[in-house]
């Protein structure tokens, strides 16, 4: 079994996304500074259980089209909705990490009868973070670069200068441990972020979340099944982001990862395989045993 490329039309612009097996869908969304390459461990053994894998690039990134707009979360929201509808598979489980979570917990809550069951990977539920920051200066100081990414055009040339090394420091340093990225991946990512418009694009993800209050959802919880993966070791976000969960989701499991960092399903593929696989199989059918 063999994953396959292709692009598919949805919300008005054209995704490019990478499929593998047949059965219930199992979206995948990658973060920031990412493609759908960051589910490359996923994508086979998904489809070895009887899933259908689809790991897209998101709006703006990699082959995806790069539209001036679109980068406000109801539109992000609208792209996996539509995403969604034009594979023909709701209701869909939903799988996302970092700015894929960011937009995977906000579709969970404005959408919930478009998912089966969400997972999560070492993002916070957006109201956690946004009350946590105010009390926490330490995780402020962490997340000070999003407010240097609100500079105009300079984040864009830091970025890009030396055939995106910035990239590639950024993936080594924010793991567990820099063996998780082989140079040829960095250099998938680095390509990647290279094509013309991406950098503009996914800086505008952060651009559009600062203006939007970081995407802050009411007090009403999400009640969609959800299980949350979490690297112990992310320097960017802290574990204690998740301590009053129960407050934003009604069922929920989450599972922390010793000694690994932000890059959860890269730097810790067999777990988050076993973890996913079990959870998919406990909300709405394993087609195969393994």
């Amino acid at each position: 079994m063999t994953a396959s490329h292709r692009f598919i039309e949805a919300n008005g612009i054209r995704f490019h996304y990478v499929e593998e097996g047949e059965g219930p869908l199992v979206l995948l969304l990658h973060g920031f500074p990412e493609c759908w390459y960051s589910w490359r461990k996923q994508l086979p053994v998904l489809a070895a259980a009887g899933y259908r894998a689809v790991a897209p690039d998101m709006r703006g990134y990699n082959l995806t089209d790069k539209p001036k707009s679109g980068y406000n979360i109801e539109s992000l929201v609208d792209d996996i909705q539509e995403l969604a509808q034009a594979l023909g598979e709701p209701p869909i489980h939903l799988v996302g990490h970092d700015w894929g979570a960011i937009v995977a917990w906000q579709v969970a809550w404005r959408k919930p009868e478009l998912l089966r069951s969400l997972t999560i990977m070492n993002v916070p539920h957006p109201t956690a973070f946004a009350r946590y920051l105010r009390s926490h200066p330490r995780q402020m100081l962490k997340s000070i670069y999003m407010l240097l990414f609100q500079i105009p055009r300079l984040p864009e040339r830091a970025l890009t200068r030396n055939r995106a090394a910035a990239i590639g420091r950024a993936l080594r340093d924010a793991g567990g441990h820099a063996a998780a990225f082989s140079d040829a991946d960095l250099d998938v990512y680095r390509e990647a972020f290279l094509r013309p418009g991406v950098a503009r694009s996914s800086l505008n993800y952060y651009r559009q979340a600062i203006r939007q209050g970081l995407g802050v959802l009411p007090d009403s919880p999400i009640r969609v099944p959800t299980l949350v993966l979490w690297g112990e070791d992310d320097p960017v976000l802290e574990q204690a982001l998740n301590d009053d969960l129960g407050r934003w989701v009604d069922d929920f499991t989450f599972k922390p990862i010793p000694g690994c960092g932000h890059w959860t399903q890269q730097e810790a593929p067999e777990i988050v395989n076993t973890e996913l696989l079990a959870w998919l199989k406990a909300h709405n059918g394993a087609p195969k045993d393994i």
